[in-house]
């Protein structure tokens, strides 16, 4: 004889509600035209509730174990923590104990994303850096955009929940809910800017020099000494607006030319003292996993968080470049910690 099929969750259902309405188990099994047993066994397990989670004793690891994870760990970053034990030849960890282990000694990271960096790369970021290793940095003014969204930065917003609460929602919106594209310069301990690039997130040259013209040169350059503008080098990037033949020369009819326009390496963002400014204020507006409703109200946060880095912190930021170029060089043009 063959063996009868458990309880659906319709069944499952339709018991819990004779029961409040007062039906004996006996009458309940009639209605259902099931087995009595298998109905009574249901109120049974139902009434006993989940059995308490007897928690096991971890496996001791050897402290000679502990030094080999360590080192397994700084050889094989991002590996999974099966990976690292089992490159260790240490088996019957449970992934609870494994990762308790390794907290203590490691951190979650998501990869960096940088462009890849050949070899003419390379040359070009020593010749870069020997040619200004005795540049007076506080002259140089750092330029560079950055794109901030409504929703917030890509990946996982993570954190702590309490027991008994809800995860918040977070908004999801096509293409992120658009964007808006931030200009903004530093020097010495001064932060110029920022600026709203209103065109969108791409800019041709003449659209990059009108807004140049439209902010940087009208709202701040002009109101510099005469001796400043003459001692000032402009620092931007290889961006195809930036450096195209028609930029380069409305730049030099300002008189950014020559030795004042800082040539710049290729792939080279981690030399740039204003991409650690743009984590500063990305830190700033998306922390606690804040969203905005509007690209209005994402650029006034952007505009609050910049005033609230004092000049120590650009300072810090600025005078970090002796010490960027001398990475370089003692990396032979490979990529430096920012």
């Amino acid at each position: 004889m063959g063996q009868k099929k458990d309880l659906t969750g319709s069944e499952k259902s339709k018991i819990v509600r004779y029961l409040a309405e007062g039906c004996s188990s006996l009458k309940i099994a009639k209605l259902l035209k099931r087995d009595h047993r298998t109905i009574k066994r249901f109120i049974q397990n139902s009434q006993q509730g989940r059995k308490k989670r007897v928690e096991k004793p971890r496996r001791k690891i050897s402290a000679h174990e502990l030094r080999k994870v360590k080192r397994a760990a700084a050889k094989m970053p991002l590996a999974t923590s099966l990976a690292i034990f089992q490159s260790c030849n240490i088996t019957g960890v449970p992934k609870s104990t494994r990762c308790a282990i390794l907290r203590d000694m490691a951190k979650v990271r998501k990869a960096e994303r940088r462009p890849p960096l050949n070899k003419t790369h390379k040359l070009k970021r020593q010749d870069w850096a020997k040619k200004y290793l005795k540049t007076d940095f506080s002259k140089v003014l750092w330029t560079d955009e950055m794109r901030v969204s409504p929703d917030g930065p890509d990946g996982w917003a993570r954190g702590w929940i309490g027991k008994g609460q809800r995860a918040p929602v977070r908004l999801r919106r096509q293409q992120g809910g658009g964007g808006v594209l931030v200009w903004a310069g530093i020097i010495k301990d001064e932060l110029v800017g920022p600026f709203w690039v209103e065109d969108g997130v791409k800019l041709n040259s003449q659209s990059y020099c009108q807004f140049l013209e439209d902010t940087f040169f009208k709202q701040w350059y002009r109101k510099k000494s005469a001796s400043f503008k003459k001692n000032m080098i402009f620092m931007q990037d290889n961006a195809p607006s930036h450096a195209s033949k028609y930029s380069t020369a409305w730049l030099a009819r300002k008189g950014i030319k020559e030795e004042k326009l800082m040539t710049w390496p290729p792939c080279s963002p981690d030399l740039n003292p204003i991409e650690n400014l743009w984590s500063i204020i990305k830190c700033e507006i998306y922390k606690e996993g804040k969203q905005y409703t509007s690209l209005n109200s994402v650029w006034e946060a952007v505009v609050a968080a910049a005033r609230n880095v004092d000049g120590e912190q650009i300072k810090t930021l600025t005078e970090s470049m002796d010490g960027r170029l001398l990475s370089v060089l003692a990396k032979k043009g490979g990529y430096i910690g920012r």
